[in-house]
């Protein structure tokens, strides 16, 4: 298993709230990816870096809000989320994972 490092520039992190927790129960994992990464590219970084075998990924761009920041406006970045399905099986521990 070799891990490179472009891998961890797609896949910055997990993301553990209540809706992933709930399609962790369908043997989904969710991730914060790179906004310039493909599906493609998140398949391969998943099974390269956890070793596990990827059954589908479906990607979601949340837009940044519009916010006040110390009083001036502002605007939240960008957010693209994958939600990854693992063939059965096969689990990642969120918790210990990156």
């Amino acid at each position: 298993m070799s891990a490179k490092a472009e891998h961890y520039d797609v896949i910055r992190k997990p993301i553990i709230t209540e809706k992933a927790t709930m399609a962790s129960e369908n043997g989904a994992v969710v991730f914060e990816v790179a906004i310039d990464s493909n599906k493609p590219q998140i398949k391969q970084a998943v099974e390269e870096l956890f070793g596990v075998k990827v059954k589908a990924v479906n990607t979601t761009i949340t837009k940044g809000k519009n916010k006040r920041f110390r009083g001036r406006p502002g605007t939240r970045k960008d957010v693209k989320k994958a939600y990854v399905t693992l063939e059965e099986g096969n689990t990642i521990d969120v918790a210990t994972g990156l």
